[in-house]
């Protein structure tokens, strides 16, 4: 529901009285140098570790994309070996 201030006559798909305009509004936001997130070594960052963790998932895309460049090169090599 728009905010009771809101222009109703406004370019559609045009964003009045944002979310983030109401957390500065209630000081909540967060400051440039204040990171949303604490820092991680590389050696936490690249453990292997089950369940739904970061590092499954940085493991997940690796190995995603391993599978997609050797399925595109078997693919690749098979089509110019066929002529």
């Amino acid at each position: 529901m728009p905010p009771a201030d809101a222009e109703m006559d406004s370019e559609p798909g045009a964003v009045v009285g944002t979310e983030v305009e109401a957390a500065v509004a209630d000081g909540h936001a967060l400051k440039p140098s204040e990171p949303d997130h604490e820092p991680v070594s590389p050696t936490e960052l690249n453990a292997w570790r089950r369940g739904f963790t970061p590092q499954a998932e940085i493991w997940n895309g690796r190995l995603a994309m391993l599978g997609l460049s050797v399925g595109l090169t078997v693919l690749l090599l098979a089509r110019l070996a066929m002529g």
